[in-house]
């Protein structure tokens, strides 16, 4: 059998930290908290916030890296030697992997609005084109009147960004029912990001250590110039005013604490099987305790940062159109590709900046899609090591997959396509999966295998036991508070709706429960599967004198 060292070490300690901080500094630092900060008490929001990083994100992250170090295993083999009852979790995160796949298509709309930046005049920014209606009205204009910016909130007016948004870079259908065709502009970004991919990681860690030197690091640098232009704009500091401002009222309201929590998982890539995958290619000793809080400390403070970048741009943007900073924030896909790439419009050099704005982006998103892809490989190679770790067959398998999946999201960029990746996003990575499997695996974990032999484990490799308080949150707070949001969650639950007005048909919501039950219910399924065996609870330890192999094979992280 092929032996654990295969699976390869990381070159380096900065490796290691620069894949993880890729992964985890993404989209939602940039487009998700500045709104969530701003709509749920501005500075207040930080309350639960950093509570919810202190109880819940730092110490899951610490528990599945400890996970990953210690078993030196992927998401689904790592059970085997820690509770093979709880091997079920594995196989639910390696399903949300596969939806996970499907923010690839952020990638291809950034390329798209990329491509255009180029252009002599930003194809967003006037209504002289043949995909715009009569309605349109063109906000970055230096003709526009008082009247045309106040109207456009009160009336059927719609911006020329949102037109070139929904009818020349999705050809937006009427929906689900009606998918079309398939945009080939957008199918060539599709191959392009996947062919980008596949090298990236086409030889393991290897090849993905190396390029996350440039990729994890440009996104910083252009954040950092982005925010240089923001606040020297007009208009800046009272959309830093409206991020900022704290409004304690909103801390009664339950809901804000629920996305204080949700944003946390999201962003943090708890209980998705990413941070054990990438821990176990660290050596047995390196420091997994101390990683844990930079790691975490970088996270929440790039999404800190990142709103003075979006709300000075935003407070511009306000200012432009004569309206309040909450007239023009939003949050998801429609801050990028329709209020910042509006907003850019606006500014002199307009295609400079979003040449910068949209290459941040990209590499914001190409991060956690190759380490996403790389992760979901690398489990599925520690379950066959045999057959898909020999030489040339891990390429292979590689590029069958990524080959595989590039069909299948050929949906995706159809005219029906935004529809089904909302679908996907809204079901198949729903909060429900987070708040279960957090559930599931402090239970296994803290109960089961038992939370002294974790404190244990994570003293014998990094030489520091973890405090007191770690064992209190994995046992105790961990269970209470997912179990708690889990039946929030279903009590609250409503059908997705699109601005509104669009309803989805009932296949789709029956689909879209199909997604959720396929992540979540797996678990539960193998664990009653093996209730039947000689043993209900096996808790199989390292064998002795597999460590001693390890420090004598292992080379030290730097």
């Amino acid at each position: 059998m092929t032996s654990v060292e295969d699976r390869g070490w990381w070159a380096s300690k900065t490796e290691y930290i620069l894949v993880v901080a890729g992964n985890m500094v993404g989209l939602g630092n940039v487009w998700r908290f500045p709104y969530l900060c701003y709509k749920n008490g501005g500075g207040a929001f930080l309350v639960p916030y950093c509570l919810f990083a202190a109880v819940v994100g730092i110490p899951l992250f610490l528990l599945e890296s400890a996970m990953g170090q210690y078993t030196q295993e992927g998401c689904v083999t790592c059970w085997k030697k820690l509770l093979p009852l709880a091997k079920g979790i594995g196989y639910g995160q390696l399903v949300l992997r596969l939806y996970d796949f499907s923010y690839v298509i952020v990638q291809v709309w950034t390329l798209v609005y990329l491509f255009f930046s180029f252009t002599p005049q930003l194809p967003w920014a006037s209504c002289d084109h043949a995909w715009n209606s009569a309605n349109c009205v063109s906000l970055s204009s230096p003709n526009v009147s008082v009247n045309q910016t106040t109207s456009i909130n009160n009336t059927n007016t719609t911006s020329a960004s949102l037109e070139f948004w929904e009818r020349r870079v999705l050809g937006m259908s009427g929906g689900i029912e009606e998918l079309g065709s398939v945009r080939w502009e957008l199918a060539l970004a599709l191959l392009f990001c996947w062919v980008c991919c596949y090298f990236s990681i086409w030889k393991g860690i290897r090849s993905t250590g190396k390029v996350v030197y440039f990729t994890a690091t440009f996104p910083y640098a252009m954040l950092l110039i982005l925010l240089i232009r923001g606040v020297t704009l007009p208009g800046a500091w009272d959309g830093i005013r409206y991020y900022l401002y704290p409004d304690f009222k909103h801390l009664v309201n339950l809901e804000v604490w629920i996305e204080a929590g949700s944003q946390i998982c999201f962003s943090y890539s708890l209980a998705s099987g990413l941070l054990i995958v990438l821990s176990s290619h660290n050596e047995y000793k390196n420091n997994c305790y101390k990683d844990c809080f930079w790691l975490c400390l970088l996270n929440s403070g790039t999404s800190f940062f990142a709103g003075f970048v979006i709300f000075s741009l935003l407070g511009f943007m306000a200012q432009k159109q004569r309206v309040t900073v909450d007239k023009v924030a939003e949050s998801g896909p429609g801050l990028s590709f329709i209020v910042y790439s509006e907003a850019t419009a606006m500014m002199p050099l307009p295609q400079f900046w979003s040449v910068c704005f949209f290459l941040m982006v990209f590499f914001l998103s190409v991060d956690t899609h190759f380490v996403t892809v790389e992760c979901f490989i690398t489990s599925l190679t520690d379950l066959f090591p045999r057959h898909l770790r020999g030489p040339g067959r891990y390429e292979v398998f590689l590029f069958l997959v990524c080959l595989f999946v590039f069909l299948i999201q050929l949906t995706l960029v159809t005219e029906g396509g935004i529809y089904v990746f909302l679908l996907i996003d809204y079901y198949g990575c729903t909060r429900a999966y987070h708040y279960f499997m957090i559930l599931s695996e402090s239970v296994a974990l803290a109960w089961c295998f038992g939370s002294d032999q974790i404190m244990n484990s994570i003293e014998d490799m990094t030489g520091h036991r973890p405090s007191i308080f770690f064992h209190v949150c994995w046992k105790y707070i961990l269970p209470v508070l997912s179990l708690t949001s889990f039946i929030l969650y279903l009590v609250g639950y409503t059908h997705l709706k699109i601005n509104d007005w669009y309803v989805y048909p009932d296949w789709a919501y029956t689909l879209g429960w199909a997604m959720t039950l396929s992540s979540i219910l797996i678990g539960p399924l193998w664990a009653a599967g093996q209730c039947d065996g000689p043993s209900f609870v096996v808790l199989l330890q390292i064998e002795p004198g597999r460590r001693e192999k390890r420090e004598r094979k292992g080379r030290p992280l730097n």
